[in-house]
């Protein structure tokens, strides 16, 4: 490996080593309660050398929702291989847990925090790609459903934010804790586990009487 490649390979690993420390302290500091030297101390350099990388806060918030999102993507991965689109579409569901439950901290500062939606936006030129492009499978696949003749009389955007926003909730509840209560708090006393398996297997049967 030469000079160049070795240095190369420094920077990737130290900006992801700014990435994860940021992540870290602005999950139990907060966004604003943080600073770029609270980062810099974390890893054990000087701010300066944080500035070389990312010009401000704003910036490190970016990337890390970047990288939530390019995650988020690679869990539908898979679904390609589904050809009938509610099947898929289902699947979709099952793989939104999985990244949840598989990465509850990337999640929380992506879609709960309320700070990094602001500047995500304020860093964003026109659009924001990666969010958008994790909504346009689920848009998409939508639309791949009413065509197949499922879903009709829905307008397709208010149906995949209703579907969002369905699991998001659930998702939210379960890293939260929230549903932990609600289970322990049952007369059924069904586990945390199995409470949100039944409460996704009913979402989805929901699904099927209105398709």
């Amino acid at each position: 490996m030469g000079v160049a490649e070795r240095k190369e390979r420094h920077k990737e690993e130290l900006k992801k080593e700014i990435l994860m420390a940021a992540k870290e302290l602005f999950m139990e500091k907060g966004y604003e309660a943080t600073s770029i030297r609270n980062i810099a101390e974390k890893i054990e350099y000087s701010p300066a050398t944080v500035y070389l990388y990312y010009k401000d806060k704003d910036e490190i918030m970016h990337a890390l929702h970047q990288e939530g999102f390019k995650m988020l993507v690679a869990y539908f991965g898979t679904l390609n291989t589904i050809p009938e689109p509610f099947g898929r579409l289902i699947a979709m569901g099952r793989a939104y847990i999985q990244f949840a439950m598989e990465n509850p901290e990337m999640y929380e500062l992506i879609f709960v925090m309320k700070d990094p939606i602001d500047h995500v936006a304020s860093c964003a030129d026109d659009s924001w790609d990666e969010g958008d492009r994790a909504y346009d499978v689920l848009f998409q696949t939508v639309v791949e459903c009413q065509k197949s003749g499922d879903f009709q009389g829905f307008e397709p955007h208010g149906l995949s934010f209703t579907i969002w926003s369905t699991m998001h909730g659930l998702c939210s509840l379960r890293i939260s804790g929230h549903l932990g209560h609600v289970a322990e708090a049952s007369k059924v006393k069904p586990d945390v586990d199995s409470l949100m398996t039944y409460t996704f297997e009913t979402f989805t049967g929901v699904l099927e009487k209105i398709r």
